[in-house]
């Protein structure tokens, strides 16, 4: 026993390096800088054109007849499913506890700036997208990396980072922040990993239709239901909002004037992990949105892109800011574990807080929450990884990736915490290198696109038919 744990502490300190290095100000740079420099190319898009998103939504301009398995709203919502998990209770709370109340201000700005991101990201996926002889589609950075920048061992690259963050993102993660509020219920983390697994199985060997269909339903309903809890819960304790609000804006610069020991205390410890947990949150750089997005039935990447930037906005300005405020109200952002002395983090902390303002009901919103955002984040994720090991491996790999991917839901389920946020946390940044640099260097065709499509015809279409 003794030596086990000595070889998983030389692991655990081995990650943590890779993750320091990882996520050091090179990707910082690289992704807050390749947000500002889209914004700035695209003429502030996710402000000018943030209403019209909303229209193209309705369905009301939708063409059955185009190329592509699914509609713009299942395609938003697949991918929303993906990004609305864990990252908007746990990661959240990892990010508190971590960096501080200053943290948040850095998830907005990388929310913001990853409107962009978002934007050219899943306009390039349906640019470049690739219909198979069956009728369905594939598409993502891997093949516009391939297809457009014509660097085929980038797409490679890629794709093999984004199959072993599928397992770690999507999978392991989502289930083991599902297991851990459960067990404080009662429930055993090992059943709870088998349910989701016999859950997840049953919906992911249909393909991405059977996905599409059950996000677009599972999304609004989760979304709508947690947002509502959380508002109950800022309404009561509605004149601690300024104050709260003015204590994101004062830590996100000077973070040792908090109270309390959080592990962050420098300004860089801040900005890291408001940036890495907004990443995680909303997923804009990393190249995932865009394999989901580049199913949607459209002819037209420019109407994909303005669909799919309402992602960030949605899950990152709204859940996670959600989530955030409850925290910092209960004030219980400082506090420490009585169980073993350590500072509450994580879906534990969420847990605590909103039932701190909801006596014997906050927990099972959460332990409701976490259940559901989870469950269509491992869903949607399996769509992404297939879609990278298809590129990989070819066709007859999707079904043993989907197998393999099934298998490895009860695992997560009783993993330790802290590993699978590590893993996830550097297959993250692995994924996002590839895929910022595709950005950067496509960005002028991205540019022609918008001023193609607004010049034309086709757009507004409510306006020219």
């Amino acid at each position: 026993m003794e030596l086990l744990h000595t070889i998983d502490t030389f692991i655990f300190d081995i990650l943590e390096t890779i993750d320091s290095f990882v996520w050091g100000p090179v990707l910082i740079i690289l992704l807050v800088g390749t947000g500002i420099f889209l914004t700035i190319r695209l003429k502030l898009i996710q402000i000018f054109k943030f209403g019209y998103a909303w229209k193209l939504i309705s369905g009301k301009y939708d063409d059955p007849d185009d190329d592509g398995d699914i509609t713009h709203f299942q395609a938003l919502s697949t991918a929303l499913s993906a990004t609305i998990g864990t990252g908007n209770i746990a990661g959240v709370a990892t990010a508190i506890a971590a960096g501080g109340p200053g943290a948040i201000f850095w998830m907005w700005v990388t929310a913001f700036f990853g409107m962009s991101v978002k934007f050219t990201s899943c306009l390039l996926a349906l640019k470049f997208r690739q219909v198979n002889e069956d009728g369905s589609v594939s598409g993502g950075p891997m093949h516009f990396l391939s297809l457009g920048l014509g660097q085929k061992w980038l797409g490679l690259m890629f794709a093999f980072f984004a199959v072993t963050a599928s397992f770690g993102i999507g999978n392991m993660v989502q289930a083991n922040s599902v297991a851990q509020p459960l067990a404080e219920i009662g429930v055993p983390e090992y059943v709870t990993g088998i349910v989701l697994a016999l859950l997840v199985g049953m919906v992911i060997l249909g393909g991405i239709k059977r996905i599409a269909t059950v996000a677009s339903k599972i999304v609004p309903f989760m979304s709508v239901g947690y947002v509502l809890a959380a508002l109950i819960i800022l309404f009561i304790n509605i004149d601690k909002i300024p104050g709260v609000f003015a204590m994101i804006f004062e830590y996100a610069f000077n973070p040792t004037a908090a109270a309390g020991g959080f592990i962050g205390s420098t300004v860089m410890m801040t900005i890291r992990f408001g940036v890495a947990r907004g990443l995680f949150s909303n997923e804009a750089g990393l190249g995932s949105a865009p394999i989901a997005h580049a199913a949607a039935k459209t002819k037209h990447p420019t109407r994909e892109g303005l669909v799919a930037m309402l992602g960030p906005f949605i899950d990152t300005l709204v859940i996670c800011t959600m989530t955030a405020l409850v925290i910092l109200i209960s004030g219980l952002w400082t506090a420490t574990n009585p169980d073993d002395g350590t500072q509450l983090t994580g879906a534990l902390l969420s847990s605590e807080a909103f039932d701190s303002v909801l006596p014997g009901v906050g927990r099972y919103v959460v332990s409701i929450g976490m259940i559901f955002f989870a469950y269509s984040t491992i869903i949607s994720w399996s769509y992404y990884g297939d879609r990278s090991a298809e590129f990989l491996l070819g066709k007859k790999s999707i079904i043993y990736y989907r197998v393999l991917y099934t298998v490895m839901v009860p695992l997560g389920a009783i993993m330790q915490l802290d590993l699978v946020w590590l893993i996830s946390d550097i297959t993250n940044a692995l994924m996002a290198f590839p895929n910022l640099v595709g950005l950067l260097l496509l960005s002028g065709v991205a540019a022609r696109e918008v001023n193609k499509y607004f010049s034309g015809p086709d757009a507004y279409p409510d306006k020219s038919k």
